[in-house]
């Protein structure tokens, strides 16, 4: 289980506070949504989660344990924008080799073209890219994914695609993911549940896992 317990983050001591007592949890095979205003904190608790950030007080677990401080991180994060993730210096093939490459299965749900590997990441269309950074932490090492705005700027069909590939990856491999987003219909299509960032300060887990089933 991942979680985040009595989270509070501020970037310094005089910085205001952007989370504070937050608590929130993600199963295996749980998909969570989280919505809320833009400044809320969302992608801040993303951070938090998959260890780019460090909490100010409280902290984060996986299975119990603090997050390894070194080597391939359980928790993976997608953004908005794959360009900011991906080293523009290298090629398609090395992308994807950087985690553990993707089985065919994988690259075939995504829609990936074996042509695609030779290319750099500029020669290839926003949409493309983002399913190559998807496929990138969709590895057995990754245990959880926080998708941020993952397919926020892609057309309709391009998402269906990714979010399909996704989810079925993450039944087979009972992989949690937690999905930030402001677009509260597809978070009701494929969420288990979804928390809402503005509703207090305080985040709680609202529904077991038998409630959920």
């Amino acid at each position: 289980m991942l979680i985040a317990d009595q989270v509070c983050f501020r970037y310094s001591p005089r910085h205001p506070w952007v989370l504070h007592q937050v608590n929130l949890e993600v199963t295996p095979a749980e998909v969570v949504g989280l919505q809320g205003p833009s400044g809320f904190g969302k992608t801040t608790l993303g951070k938090l989660l998959a260890g780019y950030l460090t909490p100010t007080q409280g902290c984060i677990t996986l299975a119990g344990k603090p997050l390894p401080p070194q080597g391939y991180c359980p928790v993976q994060m997608v953004f908005q924008s794959p360009e900011s993730a991906i080293n523009p210096r290298w090629r398609i093939a090395k992308v994807l080799q950087e985690g553990q490459f993707p089985s065919l299965d994988l690259q075939a749900r995504l829609g990936i073209h074996s042509g695609w590997l030779d290319r750099f990441p500029h020669e290839l269309s926003g949409g493309e890219l983002q399913r190559i950074a998807v496929a990138r932490v969709l590895n057995p090492q990754t245990r959880y994914l926080i998708a941020d705005e993952m397919t926020a700027m892609l057309d309709a069909n391009t998402q269906a695609l990714i979010w399909q590939a996704v989810l079925a990856h993450a039944a087979q491999h009972r992989l949690g993911i937690l999905v930030i987003s402001h677009e509260a219909a597809l978070l009701r299509r494929i969420c288990h549940r979804v928390v809402d960032l503005s509703d207090a300060n305080t985040i709680r887990a609202q529904a077991s896992a038998s409630e959920r089933a």
